[in-house]
C-alpha cells in the first residue's frame, strides 16, 4: 500500500502567494509583510529551509533572520520550471501548465525540458506558459520592474515565458546582482525587483548540498545578503525565497529503467526527472503500468494515478483541461532517498548528479521565506 501524502498544513503560505503578497505590501495593505516603498524577491535557486538550517553555520545572517513562521512550502512537482513560473505568474501549475521537469507535448512523442525546450523542441513561451507573468501585467499598469540575474539568461524562451515585461539587467557575480537590486529598488519607488541566484543549485547538482563547495557558495549569499539589508535599509524591503530544497542521492542508491525491466513494459514516455517521474502509457495501457510501479515501488515512493493527484490537489486545486493530458498517467515521487533513471538513453551525464529534488518530502518541498529591509 503507498503511504498517505503529505498534507500541508492549514497554516502554510505557498510559494505561489509570496509576489501577490509583495504587492499588496507595496499597497500598504499586505498580510505577510509590512508595507514598503520598493521590493525585491531574491530567489536562491536550491536553497531549501532544512538546506539552510543544517548549514546555518555558513549562514549565520540569514539564519539569524529567520524565524519559525519564515517559511513557504513551494509547489509539486518541486523543481525550478514549475516553482519559479508559480511564484511569477501567481498561479499553480494545474492552471500554468508547467508541470514538470519533462513533459509531454499532448498528441505527440515529445517530452521537452521545461527549462531548455523552448530553443530545442518549439515550445511557444507565449502560449505554453498559460497564465499572464506578474511582471508583464504589472509593468503595462505603470510599475518599474526589473530582472537581475545571469546575463546568459536574458534571452531564452524560458525568461520570455515568465519575465516578460520587465527590464532585464545582466550581472555576473551573486554579489553584484545584490547590489544592482538594492540600487535599482532604492533609485526606483513603487519598483519590483526580481532577482535570480542559481549557483547553489548548480553546485548541488554536481557535487551535492553536503560539499564544502555548496557551503562556501552559501557563505557568499549570505554575505550579499547582508550587504543588501544594509543597503536598503528602512527604503525597501526584500524577501529571500528559494524554488525548492534538495536531497543528496548516491549513485548506489540509483535505480536504473533497463530493457526487460517489468517496469518499463507499456511506458512509451518516461518524463519528469529522477526524484518526480511522470510515467506516459501506452494507449489502454495505463492501469497495468500503476500496478506494476505499485507493487515495485510503493515501499519507497508515492505511486498515484494521474487522478488521484488531480484530485488530491497535488499540481493545485484547478487542473485546467488543458493542462491534463500533459502530466502522467503514472506518477512516481521518491519518498526516500532514491532516484529513478531511465538507463536506456544514451546520454548518462545526468546520471552523474548527486543533489536531487523534485518530490513531496519536506526537505524539497519547505523553503525559507526571510525578511530584509523594511519587511524584517
Amino acid at each position: 500500500m503507498t503511504a498517505s501524502l503529505p498534507a500541508d498544513p492549514p497554516t502554510a503560505r505557498s510559494l505561489t502567494g509570496v509576489v501577490p503578497q509583495i504587492l499588496a505590501s507595496l499597497q500598504g495593505r499586505g498580510e505577510w509583510f509590512a508595507p514598503a516603498r520598493s521590493a525585491i524577491v531574491v530567489m536562491v535557486d536550491g536553497l531549501g529551509r532544512s538546506n539552510l538550517t543544517a548549514r546555518a553555520g555558513y549562514a549565520r545572517f540569514l539564519a539569524g533572520r529567520m524565524t519559525k513562521k519564515d517559511a513557504a512550502r513551494t509547489v509539486f512537482p518541486a523543481t525550478t520550471a514549475a516553482a519559479l513560473t508559480s511564484l511569477l505568474t501567481g498561479e499553480s501549475p494545474g492552471r500554468h501548465g508547467l508541470v514538470g521537469y519533462r513533459v509531454r507535448v499532448p498528441g505527440t512523442d515529445l517530452a521537452p525540458n521545461q527549462l531548455k525546450g523552448w530553443e530545442t523542441d518549439g515550445l511557444d513561451p507565449l502560449t505554453w506558459q498559460r497564465c499572464a507573468p506578474i511582471l508583464e501585467r504589472e509593468t503595462a499598469a505603470g510599475r518599474p520592474c526589473f530582472v537581475v540575474s545571469s546575463p546568459r539568461y536574458a534571452a531564452t524562451g524560458f525568461t520570455r515565458a515568465l519575465q516578460r515585461g520587465a527590464e532585464f539587467i545582466g550581472a555576473t557575480t551573486i554579489a553584484e546582482r545584490m547590489e544592482r537590486s538594492a540600487d535599482l529598488a532604492l533609485r526606483h519607488p513603487g519598483a519590483l525587483v526580481y532577482t535570480y541566484i542559481p549557483e547553489l543549485d548548480t553546485i548541488a547538482h554536481a557535487r551535492g548540498w553536503e560539499s564544502d563547495e555548496w557551503s562556501a557558495a552559501l557563505e557568499t549569499v549570505d554575505v550579499a545578503a547582508r550587504d543588501l539589508d544594509t543597503a536598503m535599509g528602512a527604503h525597501a524591503g526584500a524577501v529571500v525565497t528559494a524554488d525548492h530544497g534538495v536531497v543528496d542521492v548516491p549513485r548506489h542508491r540509483h535505480l536504473l529503467l533497463q530493457d526487460g525491466d517489468p517496469l518499463v513494459d507499456d511506458v512509451r514516455i518516461v518524463g519528469g526527472e529522477p526524484r518526480m517521474l511522470h510515467l506516459y502509457a501506452e494507449e489502454g495501457r495505463a492501469d497495468d503500468v500503476l500496478r506494476r510501479w505499485h507493487e515495485a515501488e510503493s515501499g519507497r515512493s508515492w505511486v498515484l494515478s494521474r487522478d488521484e493527484a488531480v484530485a488530491a490537489g497535488l499540481f493545485g486545486e484547478v487542473v485546467d483541461a488543458e493542462v491534463l493530458p500533459r502530466i502522467g498517467d503514472v506518477l512516481v515521487a521518491a519518498r526516500s532517498a532514491v532516484a529513478y533513471y531511465d538507463d536506456r538513453e544514451s546520454d548518462k551525464r545526468p546520471q552523474s548528479m548527486i543533489g536531487q529534488h523534485g518530490s513531496l518530502t519536506d526537505q524539497e518541498r519547505v523553503v525559507p521565506m526571510v525578511r530584509l529591509g523594511s519587511f524584517a
